[in-house]
C-alpha cells in the first residue's frame, strides 16, 4: 500500500544548537521510501545517523545563529504488512528467545515493568494465548483510559498513566508495553505516520512480540492498523521520539499528513472482540 507523507515543523533558535530528528519513513527490506525530500529553511547541512537502539533514521544538524528554523519532509512510501493467525500458533517460551528480544523484556525509563507486575498478573495473567493476552490488555487500556490531548508531558509513564487513567498515543503506547514485559511477553514501542488519524498527528502504537512475529496494537483505537508507515522502533519513547533538542530550542508550530498515492484502495483493518488474525509489519 502506498502513502504520501508529509510534515512541517518551526523551532525558534535562540543560541547555538543541535536537533536530532526521527521524522523520515524507516527504510527496510519491506518498507520502500519510492521518493523522498527533506528541507531546512534557511539551509543548514545535515547528517544521517546509523541506527543504535531499535530501528530509526536520526537526521542530526547544527544551527550556528539564532533563527526560525523551518523543515520539511515529504515521501511517498510503499509500506508492506502480513495478517498471521494465532490462534493455534504457538508462544515462544524466554527461554527460546534471541537474545536480540531480551531489550524488550525488561523495564526501561518510562516503562515500569516491575512497579505494574501485580496489576498485570491480576488482570490479565488467567489468560493463556499470548495473542489473546496483549489483544485483552489493549483493549483494557482503550476502555479505562480517557484520551485527553495534552494531557502528559515529557516525563510521563506507564505508572503515571495508571494513576492519572488518562493520556495521549504516547502514554497509550507505553502502558501496553509495560503490562506486555510485565507477562513476559516482549514488547517495543512504534511511531509512525497514520492515515485516517484524526487529528492528523505523528502516531504512537506498540509490537508485541509473538510466535516470531513483531504484532502492532493500538490502545487509542484512533486509527487503522493497516494504514501506518513507520518511521522507528524502539524500548520505549526515549529511543524513538520525534525530536531530541539540545540546547535553547522552541518548538512552535507542526504540521502532519499521512494520505493514500494515487490509484490505491483502502480497507480499514481493527482488531475486535473475536480476532485472531495479528497484523504485522515487516
Amino acid at each position: 500500500m502506498k502513502f504520501n507523507v508529509f510534515t512541517e515543523m518551526e523551532y525558534q533558535v535562540g543560541a547555538a544548537s543541535t536537533l536530532i530528528l526521527s521524522i523520515n519513513a524507516l527504510r527496510n527490506q519491506h518498507q520502500t521510501v519510492l521518493s523522498e525530500e527533506f528541507t531546512i529553511s534557511p539551509y543548514i547541512k545535515t547528517e544521517e545517523l546509523p541506527s543504535v537502539n531499535g530501528e530509526n533514521r536520526l537526521i542530526r544538524f547544527e544551527v550556528t545563529d539564532a533563527e526560525l528554523i523551518k523543515i520539511s519532509y515529504r515521501a511517498t512510501v510503499d509500506n508492506c504488512y502480513k495478517l498471521v493467525d494465532f490462534a493455534e500458533k504457538p508462544d515462544i517460551p524466554v527461554s527460546q528467545l534471541d537474545p536480540a528480544i531480551f531489550p524488550y523484556l525488561n523495564p526501561s525509563r518510562y516503562c515500569q515493568s516491575d512497579k505494574l507486575f501485580r496489576l498485570a498478573h491480576n488482570l490479565f495473567g488467567h489468560i493463556e494465548n499470548s495473542f489473546n493476552k496483549v489483544l485483552t490488555l489493549t483493549r483494557w487500556i482503550n476502555k479505562n483510559i480517557e484520551y485527553l490531548s495534552g494531557f502528559s508531558n515529557a516525563h510521563t509513564s506507564a505508572f503515571d498513566t495508571v494513576t492519572e487513567q488518562a493520556g495521549v498515543c504516547r502514554d497509550f503506547a507505553h502502558l501496553g508495553i509495560t503490562l506486555c514485559r510485565a507477562l513476559n511477553v516482549p514488547a517495543r514501542y512504534f511511531t509512525g505516520y497514520s492515515y485516517n488519524l484524526k487529528p492528523a498527528d505523528f502516531h504512537a502504537c506498540f509490537e508485541a512480540y509473538l510466535g516470531g512475529d513483531w504484532v502492532l496494537f493500538d490502545g487509542t483505537g484512533l486509527a487503522p492498523l493497516n494504514g501506518m508507515v513507520k518511521i522507528a522502533t524502539g524500548r520505549d519513547a526515549a529511543d524513538a521520539a520525534i525530536a531530541n533538542l539540545f540546547g535553547n530550542v522552541l518548538f512552535t508550530s507542526m504540521i502532519v499528513s499521512c494520505e493514500l498515492a494515487e490509484g490505491e484502495n483502502f480497507e480499514p483493518f481493527y482488531y475486535n472482540s473475536n480476532s485472531t488474525h495479528g497484523i504485522c509489519y515487516l
